[in-house]
């Protein structure tokens, strides 16, 4: 996909940032021009992904060292780069963790863990956003990275499936809210990506099984999440809040 200068000279501010789709995300706003702002918990993955991004086009990198689910640590994020003039333009709110087993064997720390990444940390970041850019009484956007797995479920998966879908109602509950101050909230919900946190499991007889049942009958690619990505992130969707999109080789309209 030729992105050209997307997002040239726009701060990108994208949570998740030190592997799998937080990576390519950042990759992508580099190759579109834009002020990357790399934030996550591991920040020396962040900063030999930080290397490479100039070469790709971005004007600008910054690595923030971030834990989502923490109020102190968004805070400080948001202090550092409001140290430097210029506020985000568009939020990826992309931080995720998932956790596997049967919901009766999955402990009370597991659980919360999930959540406090996946939820309240999309609602932290969200709503720092939204306070900054309303104080300076300017607009932005932002983009939850949610998933089809908050509109369809599977067993072993409850607590991912469950912060999921409270993000999809997050995103349009917050885009009610903020629509009156030019602040629109929409979403991404990706189907089955190979990434790194996913990649052990597709090579197993259960993984190939799931594959099976994607309409289209393969995995997608993190690039094949570009195009909605762009549209959501720059004014070619200026009319468009509270929106979800799903890009799932058909998935969510497959046969039960």
């Amino acid at each position: 996909m030729n992105t050209g200068a997307m997002l040239q000279g726009q701060r990108i501010l994208i949570t998740g940032a030190s592997s799998g789709l937080g990576d390519h995300f950042a990759r992508l706003a580099a190759r579109c021009g834009a002020k990357v702002v790399i934030a996550a918990r591991r920040k020396a993955r962040l900063e030999a992904l930080a290397a490479d991004l100039p070469a790709l086009g971005a004007q600008q990198v910054t690595v923030i060292e971030l834990d989502v689910s923490s109020e102190a640590s968004v805070v400080s994020a948001f202090d550092t780069m409001a140290a430097t003039g210029e506020l985000p333009d568009v939020v990826i709110n992309n931080a995720g963790i998932a956790s596997e087993g049967l919901a009766m064997k999955q402990s009370i720390a597991s659980f919360d863990d999930v959540i406090a990444t996946n939820l309240r940390g999309v609602w932290l970041v969200a709503t720092e956003a939204a306070r900054r850019w309303k104080a300076a009484k300017r607009g932005g956007a932002i983009v939850n990275i949610a998933s089809i797995q908050g509109e369809r479920v599977m067993a072993g998966v409850a607590a991912y499936s469950a912060s999921k879908a409270a993000v999809i109602h997050l995103t349009k509950s917050l885009a009610l809210e903020w629509a009156r101050f030019g602040i629109r909230v929409n979403g991404l919900m990706p189907g089955y990506i190979r990434t790194e946190m996913t990649e052990a499991a597709w090579d197993t007889p259960l993984g190939q099984e799931l594959i099976q049942r994607i309409p289209m009958q393969r995995l997608g690619k993190p690039e094949e999440l570009d195009g909605a990505l762009l549209l959501l992130a720059t004014p070619a969707s200026s009319w468009m809040t509270g929106s979800l999109i799903a890009v799932d080789g058909g998935h969510l309209v497959s046969g039960l």
